[in-house]
């Protein structure tokens, strides 16, 4: 007999929106966390448009915006002395982004999921899955006291991020897979907060500020190649690629605080796993994990959620929802991931300078191109509309 319906390993937002839809459908959910809560995590902060919008179809938009965290309401984007700033356009009346700070974000997906039902245990550690006939039937953890216990569940659910046990345990199958394309580093700065996702490109580089709760959050991309000598002064590389990149925002950096240490990585992995088997599946970082540089991963966890949970509800019984629900999130992320692929290279040539300034000339094509990099308008819609305004002709 399974002790509860399904048992959610990670309670960051893939894993803690999970519990919360299926406790609402009336399951019976264990969600599990490593961490203490609350509790920071590496992350981009950006929730994308249709992530927005879910939040509000669940019930949660008014919460987060409770926190403090600004209306991300414009994007300006920055090459070689060319700007171009717009807005996206609306989605299901949501036309404005957020970046909250995480330990406030997932504490709050938590709570919405205890509040729908679920147990929540933080401090637990999983170690190995069970198994029935060939079947995962449950996990075996180790709780905050350091006494491991075994739960039974029908279905498990791997959140537990890009170095998934769960993953790991079951086999799953990379369907995909790219070598690393970028490093990153962040930082909180002491500025006032924001309305604005700022960027600013060159070939190699992307310096990226936006405001978060009572911060501004600032970021530095440089290509992976570039992560053997970042790591050796991080603080240093990071502050010298603001300086010679974007010296109005170093400027405004000098007057101002770390309120944190510098958060940095180099290990961005790129791959889409198999993403559901027998009485297990995978979301968010654990079932497609790209480079952060596009900033979908809180979103993309969100969605992947609102799927599993969706598609439980509606196939006539577990095995074919795990294997409609493989397949559909297979379909689903392929785009995304390989646009992240391409824009991680951090390439920026004459024809990408060409299409700047052709969005800067047009301001309503600028607000299409954010509209589809939110996931209001679809590549179509926009590659459409570029045929109206065609690139000049370039010489040499």
């Amino acid at each position: 007999m399974s002790g509860y319906d399904a048992i959610v390993v990670g309670a960051r937002c893939a894993g803690a929106t999970t519990a919360m839809l299926l406790a609402r459908q009336g399951h019976r959910v264990l969600l599990l966390e490593r961490a203490a809560f609350p509790k920071d995590t590496l992350s981009t902060l950006y929730i994308q448009l249709p992530g927005v919008a879910l939040l509000a179809d669940w019930g949660l938009l008014d919460q987060l915006r409770a926190t403090g965290c600004p209306p991300l309401e414009r994007t300006s984007y920055r090459a070689a002395g060319i700007t171009v700033t717009g807005s996206s356009r609306p989605l299901r009346g949501q036309r404005v982004a957020y970046a909250p700070r995480r330990h406030l974000l997932d504490q709050l997906l938590v709570e919405a999921a205890v509040a729908a039902g679920a147990e929540f245990r933080d401090a637990t550690t999983v170690g190995e899955l069970l198994f029935t006939d060939g079947r995962v039937s449950g996990v075996r953890c180790r709780t905050a006291g350091g006494g491991w216990v075994s739960e039974r569940a029908a279905l498990v659910v791997g959140a537990d991020g890009m170095r998934s046990q769960v993953a790991r345990q079951v086999r799953a199958e990379v369907l995909a897979g790219a070598a690393p394309r970028s490093c990153a580093y962040y930082a909180f700065w002491d500025l006032p907060p924001d309305n604005v996702l700022s960027m600013t490109r060159a070939d190699g580089v992307l310096v990226g500020s936006t405001g978060t709760n009572d911060a501004t959050i600032v970021a530095c991309y440089l290509r992976q190649e570039e992560f053997a000598r970042a790591r050796q002064r991080p603080l240093e590389v990071y502050l010298e690629t603001i300086r010679e990149h974007d010296g109005e925002l170093y400027e405004r950096l000098l007057h101002a605080e770390l309120t944190e240490r510098l958060y940095g990585t180099g290990d961005q992995r790129n791959f889409i796993r198999q993403a559901a088997g027998p009485g297990w599946a995978l979301v968010g970082d654990a079932a497609v994990h790209k480079d952060s540089i596009t900033a979908w991963g809180i979103t993309d966890a969100f969605l992947q959620a609102q799927l599993l949970a969706d598609t439980l509800a509606s196939a006539p019984e577990p095995d074919q929802a795990l294997t409609e629900y493989a397949t559909a999130l297979r379909g689903a992320a392929q785009g995304g991931y390989q646009v992240t692929l391409a824009a991680a290279e951090l390439n920026l040539d004459d024809t990408g300078l060409a299409h700047l300034r052709r969005l800067a000339d047009h301001p309503e094509l600028a607000d299409l191109f954010f509209s589809m990099a939110s996931g209001a308008a679809t590549p179509q819609e926009y590659y459409t509309a570029l045929q109206a305004h065609p690139l000049p002709a370039t010489t040499g």
